[in-house]
């Protein structure tokens, strides 16, 4: 099933369900997306049906929490190289991960002011993980069932800014906070296997800027799950990065896109999450 937040244009945000281009208005279930994850789909879901042109998608849901991982064994490699090391051999050890700013949050189609503290704006192709009920201490075989379902995520980066906050061994912050796409839709997890292999690819102005049809993580999203909810809980709408495969973002590329550019990320399986860069107001 596909998921999601929209606007009929009355300004409230109804979760509903894809079917092509008509949207299943899902209000009669739950009035609002996150309950609906929190509550977990019902047997039957029905409800009027909207053309797609005529309703404004959201990002499909207001994360409860934020995580970010490096779970691409390529892309991480990459990362040391460029740093003239080899990858740490603790991050065989454990998933690791940044907490990002959940709250902003940009939707399909919405447009990211470039940041006015920034020289070089980039991009990162992730699948992200949405997690659909409260746990704690959990096996990563019990974590599978904490999954929901499955969104595209855009981990706008800074990087000039990025470089330096690094360079105090506490991880990214303001190079990182100032936006995250998500969309454009949720697929709920029985319809979306991403051990399989992911089918992943950008581009810029419709030009094609990186594509795979095999990307695999080396981190789970089971395994991520259950490393978070050591000695503490996970909770419905929390939302997990996968972090990007290698080549799927402007560094590992050393390309940069620029003020004006529109970038569309896609994931076979889950759509295009599609942004146009504007200058910062």
């Amino acid at each position: 099933m596909r998921l999601v937040r929209f606007d009929g244009g009355d300004g409230r945000a109804r979760p509903g369900r894809l079917e092509g281009e008509t949207v299943v208005d899902l209000s009669a279930a739950a009035p609002t997306m996150e309950a609906l994850i929190a509550q977990g789909l019902p047997a039957a879901v029905d409800g009027p049906a909207r053309a797609l042109g005529a309703v404004r998608l959201l990002a499909p849901l207001r994360p409860a929490s934020l995580r970010d991982f490096l779970a691409f064994e390529d892309h991480a490699k990459a990362g040391a190289a460029r740093r003239g090391e080899d990858l740490n051999p603790a991050w065989y050890d454990a998933p690791v991960y940044y907490k990002g700013n959940h709250r902003s949050i940009l939707g399909p189609g919405e447009p990211l002011p470039w940041p006015s503290f920034s020289e070089r704006l980039d991009f990162e192709l992730e699948l992200a993980c949405v997690i659909g009920a409260r746990g704690r201490d959990l096996s990563v075989e019990q974590a599978r069932d904490y999954v929901f379902g499955y969104t595209i995520m855009n981990d706008w980066s800074a990087r000039d800014v990025q470089r330096a906050e690094m360079a105090m061994r506490l991880g990214p912050a303001k190079s990182k906070d100032f936006a995250t796409s998500l969309g454009p839709c949720i697929v709920t997890a029985d319809e979306f296997e991403p051990w399989n292999g992911l089918s992943m690819a950008v581009r810029v102005n419709d030009e094609t800027w990186f594509e795979t049809t095999n990307a695999t993580m080396h981190w789970t999203f089971e395994q991520m799950i259950a490393h978070v909810s050591r000695d503490e809980d996970v909770f419905p709408c929390d939302v997990y990065g996968s972090g990007t495969a290698h080549r799927g973002c402007g560094l590992d590329l050393d390309r940069w896109i620029a003020r004006g550019d529109v970038v569309e990320l896609r994931i076979d399986g889950i759509g295009t999450l599609r942004t146009p860069v504007v200058s910062h107001s």
